[in-house]
């Protein structure tokens, strides 16, 4: 089984493979507000491109959320803080979701064989179901509007290196490779690392620090959110 990872969503079509597993990440933080969510019970999430999409699913009588450069927009019951998707308002509800950044990946990858959602959060989660699986994988970074960002590549490199120690797994992919390499000089300290990241200072401007402490953290929860046939995303 190959390893590939594409560092932006405008490069997917460079990476397509019908017959892979994509893994959406967006570290900062739709992916892992996403995994938060089904964590605190929520049934299921809706990833749309536009807020107009967000909006006609919440007249809908669905809970909302839209991000647009880091703060929620006005109207919306959500933005993409994780710590804002509390058991006691989402469980058993549906959320329609759209995000400056992670759910325009999720997007540009419908029509894959499946979709599933990786962050630090749950990480070994992620491996874990790729190993069942085995099929070929790609890492799919969402970056910060169709740039490279590194956040999400830590992500990627992580998740290789688990999965590279299998023998089921291999790579030629210099993306994958470097995302390995970037993540083993990162991982005894991902926040420090990140100190002049583009998106983690953004954050900090938006007094958004507690999101980046939370983002970082691994294998928090024991979810794989994955697409189904409508595009919505589910556990089952």
């Amino acid at each position: 089984m190959t390893i590939t990872t594409c560092f932006s969503p405008s490069n997917y079509s460079l990476y397509k493979n019908d017959e892979a597993i994509i893994v959406v990440i967006d570290v900062f933080r739709a992916t892992s507000a996403i995994v938060t969510a089904f964590a605190n019970g929520v049934e299921k999430m809706i990833p749309v491109a536009t807020v107009e999409e967000a909006k006609a699913w919440q007249q809908k009588s669905c809970l909302a959320a839209a991000e647009r450069n880091g703060e929620k927009i006005d109207g919306f019951d959500f933005g993409n803080s994780p710590l804002t998707y509390e058991r006691s308002i989402i469980e058993d509800r549906t959320i329609a979701i759209t995000t400056t950044n992670g759910t325009q990946a999720i997007v540009a990858a419908r029509g894959a064989h499946q979709i599933i959602i990786g962050s630090f959060l749950n990480l070994s989660a992620v491996v874990n179901y790729l190993i069942q699986e085995k099929r070929d994988v790609i890492f799919l970074c969402s970056g910060w509007k169709n740039k490279f960002n590194i956040e999400d590549t830590l992500f990627a490199g992580a998740a290789a290196e688990q999965l590279l120690k299998h023998s089921l797994f291999g790579t030629d992919c210099d993306s994958t490779i470097a995302a390995s390499i970037l993540y083993q000089a990162a991982q005894s300290d991902l926040y420090s690392f990140l100190e002049k990241s583009s998106h983690r200072n953004r954050l900090a401007h938006l007094n958004l620090e507690a999101d980046v402490r939370f983002c970082l953290q691994q294998d928090v929860f024991d979810v794989v959110p994955r697409c189904n046939a409508e595009g919505h995303l589910v556990l089952e």
